[in-house]
């Protein structure tokens, strides 16, 4: 499935959605405070799914969604992506 994949575009994607992560984490706080439009918890957590450590670095960096109990996923996510890069990355780029 990855093969045609090359490795450097699935970097650059992960690379990207952490980024954006990160961004929407910021702006979400920042309307809080502002009290304007948020960004739905079901977003915020698909963004988290997709990009954990970008999701993460906004959860501490802007003390964000840090004490919702749905918002713990967070961390686990983050191990489960290391996993799964450690797997495609012996799986598909070592042994290439």
């Amino acid at each position: 499935m990855f093969e045609a994949i090359p490795s450097y575009v699935l970097t650059l994607i992960f690379i990207v959605v952490n980024i954006v992560g990160f961004i929407v984490f910021g702006f979400d706080k920042l309307q809080s405070k502002r009290r304007g439009w948020r960004v739905p918890e079901t977003k915020l957590l698909a963004l988290a799914f997709l990009g954990p450590f970008g999701a993460w670095g906004g959860m501490l960096l802007f003390r964000h969604k840090t004490r919702k109990t749905k918002f713990i996923i967070v961390p686990v996510l983050m191990l489960i992506q290391v996993f799964f890069i450690i797997y495609l990355y012996t799986k598909y780029v070592a042994t290439h």
